[in-house]
């Protein structure tokens, strides 16, 4: 895992004993075999190696501990994606597989390593299957799905995202340390809190330089992610389930599929590192006819009449939309049931006629007669109490018996463990996308879980609802995208908490963040571009001022900042002044124009609107060098300014420009090693853009 070497690395390896540090049986006489002090591929507790474990299991006696040995390996062609959950897929001839036995001889537990490799990308893609070969029952107290041990004693940064709602993705950087530094979530979602990708580098690594290490965990339930610098100065990573919580039992044959881990590496740096994770999730992880199509422009209601719309106030944005270029409408909240506030009506999936006079399906159909396309969104996994749904079955419901429950934004969460809630939810569903021609949901999540007990489960098996429970999500999705194949689907859990590669492989984008204010959003949009993809970043132009800051920035900048993921508006159109109107024609023919570079180009961070820098600025570029398109942010305004430069990234050097707006070409060379001139700006948050394009 690392850079390509071709000789044989085991010389590296320094066997040597050390106090406290005990060896297994079978090697005695020798004291210098040690799993304490010796890598391992898949860590196990309880047998002499004291370092964090990815095994943790507990035998019919009491006894815990696993002693896994090789047994054999095979390489089989392609990648499958684990039978329930999402995953990276390759055919024959993309990738292939390798599969490594382990097994411990005394009670017969076993354990297979899988390595999906797809060479194009240069990642590697870790699981484990657990299978109970064993008399008795196995009891699994801790499952991870990869152990990366790097014996070198080199020191190294950890990159992490952290946040909170409406603050998502934000980048820190901290020195690794004697002793443990982990990220996770034991929220049941993936989070807004900490993203479950980070990166782990040399101190001096930055966007071109340095040996950087990419680990993003395929799941959106509870994670863990812990590097420990032991005694020998060894680094070890570990990255899977959280085991807080977790507690599943094996009957004997049975197995169980931890989910995947992506790792990647690049010795140039983070920007070389984020493409390559771009092009894996976009090629091997999104699917159906969304992944390479471009998404339509859309409007949203929530931000324009949060509750307060009927059919005509709909129908009217609707009009407005169609007139100034957009391509579709997105019902937002509000329009099911008893739904007049956040308080009332999750779990009814009806239409509510007070408010929607006519039906669904009239309305849709009369904005379909304009030529644009219908969404609507969903909060499929959330109940209310004052609900016709909670009245009927209180225990579908995630609650403790005997303890009232924690309320978050006034609802409760379904247990998705239950088959029988999913089939609810399925019926549902479909009832309403089957009553008129919906091209787009919105599927959101605006709450944790707490409160974790299901009423199906018996009392030994409550430690597996948080993992059934994701897996019972992936199930609705899976059969949703079945029943509906064209679907455009975008995932949502108050906006960015649960943004990871687990859900693109069902949604081809993600909501980035309730935050829509631009400056905020450069922040939140540029962390996120590390490890994803900005096809896969939802991201909308707002009214200002701004709902949630209070901040106005211009409607150009806003425009210009939503051009970096899946373009559309989130304000009402029918209030724009005729010059605004005017600005979102631009804005929106902008977006058609670019739409092929921005979703199939590279994409390079130049600053980021962090520390002392003066802007934000990066650039798409198209993959045959032919074609660029950079955008540059200027954060404060000042007098007497000093001029503005901005190196490119991403070009061929060889060749001449044409840059719009400048009456001269340059070479790649040039505008990467000395720079671009920018414009000075005069008003906070203004921002510029040019379109480059090479010479013949």
């Amino acid at each position: 895992y690392g850079a390509r070497v071709e000789d044989d690395l085991r010389y590296l390896i320094q066997y040597r004993g050390l106090g406290f540090a005990g060896v297994q049986a079978d090697v005695r006489p020798r004291r210098d075999f040690s799993t304490d002090l010796l890598p391992q591929e898949y860590s196990t507790f309880g047998l002499g190696d004291y370092r964090e474990s990815c095994l943790e299991c507990e035998y019919a006696d009491g006894s815990r501990g696993a002693d896994l040995r090789y047994v054999s390996c095979a390489v089989r062609p392609g990648l499958t994606v684990p039978t329930g959950l999402p995953g990276v897929y390759a055919d024959e001839n993309a990738g292939e597989t390798l599969e490594v036995l382990l097994r411990d001889a005394t009670t017969g537990l076993e354990v297979v390593l899988e390595y999906g490799v797809i060479e194009a990308c240069d990642v590697i893609v870790r699981s484990a299957r657990i299978r109970n070969a064993c008399k008795d029952k196995v009891i699994l107290h801790r499952a991870r799905s990869c152990c990366v041990d790097f014996q070198v004693p080199d020191a190294h940064d950890a990159i992490i995202f952290y946040g909170m709602h409406a603050k998502e993705r934000v980048m820190q950087r901290t020195p690794l340390h004697h002793g443990k530094f982990r990220i996770d979530s034991t929220r049941g979602a993936s989070s807004h809190q900490y993203n479950p990708f980070w990166i782990v580098c040399d101190p001096s690594a930055d966007e071109t330089h340095g040996n950087c290490y990419g680990l993003s965990f395929v799941y959106s339930g509870n994670f863990m992610a812990q590097a420990e610098v032991d005694q020998l100065i060894q680094t070890r990573l570990v990255m899977g389930i959280h085991p807080q919580g977790f507690r599943w039992t094996l009957e004997p044959g049975d197995e169980f599929q931890t989910p995947q881990v992506i790792l990647s590496y690049s010795a140039e740096g983070f920007d070389a590192l984020s493409n390559r994770l771009h092009r894996l999730i976009q090629t091997h992880v999104m699917r159906g006819p969304w992944r390479d199509r471009r998404p339509p422009v859309l409007v949203n209601s929530w931000e324009a009449a949060y509750f307060d719309f009927d059919e005509e106030k709909l129908f009217d944005i609707a009009k407005q939309a169609k007139e100034l270029g957009l391509e579709m409408l997105v019902m937002d909240d509000g329009w099911f049931g008893v739904r007049n506030n956040d308080c009332t009506g999750l779990g009814d999936w009806f239409v509510n006629e007070n408010r929607l006079h006519g039906g669904l399906k009239a309305l849709v159909d009369r904005i379909n007669g304009l030529g644009l396309k219908f969404g609507i969104w969903f909060e499929p996994e959330m109940v209310s109490e004052d609900s016709d749904l909670f009245r009927a079955h209180p225990d579908w419901a995630l609650t403790i018996p005997g303890r009232p429950p924690v309320y978050s934004r006034m609802q409760l969460v379904l247990d998705m463990s239950r088959p029988d809630v999913r089939d609810y939810l399925f019926d549902a569903m479909s009832a309403i996308l089957h009553s008129a021609n919906i091209a787009y949901v919105k599927w959101d999540m605006n709450r944790h879980l707490s409160d974790v007990w299901s009423a199906l489960l018996p009392s030994d098996r409550q430690g597996e609802v948080y993992h059934r429970y994701m897996l019972g999500v992936y199930d609705l999705l899976e059969r949703i995208l079945q029943e509906f194949p064209d679907l455009l689907l975008e995932g949502c859990s108050g906006g960015g908490g649960r943004f990871d590669v687990g859900m693109l492989y069902y949604s081809p984008q993600i909501w980035c963040s309730d935050n829509t204010d631009a400056a905020n959003r450069l922040d939140i949009q540029l962390g996120t571009s590390f490890g994803y993809p900005v096809r896969s970043m939802g991201s909308h132009v707002s009214v200002c001022p701004n709902h949630g800051t209070g901040r106005t920035t211009p409607l150009r900048t806003r425009g210009d900042v939503a051009l970096m993921g899946t373009f559309g508006y989130e304000l009402d159109l029918c209030k724009l002044s005729d010059d605004e109107k005017d600005e979102v024609r631009r804005q929106v023919a902008e977006y058609k124009q670019y739409s092929e570079l921005i979703y199939t180009g590279s994409f390079h961070r130049l600053a980021m609107p962090s520390g002392d820098s003066p802007c934000a600025a990066w650039i798409f570029v198209s993959p045959d060098k032919h074609e660029a398109l950079l955008t540059c942010v200027r954060l404060r305004a000042e007098c007497s300014a000093y001029q503005l430069v901005v190196r490119l990234r991403g070009l061929d050097p060889d060749r001449r420009y044409r840059i719009s707006g400048k009456p001269y070409s340059l070479t790649g060379r040039a505008l990467m090693t000395a720079g671009l001139a920018v414009p000075t700006i005069k008003e906070d948050y203004s921002s510029i853009t040019f379109h480059l394009t090479a010479e013949a």
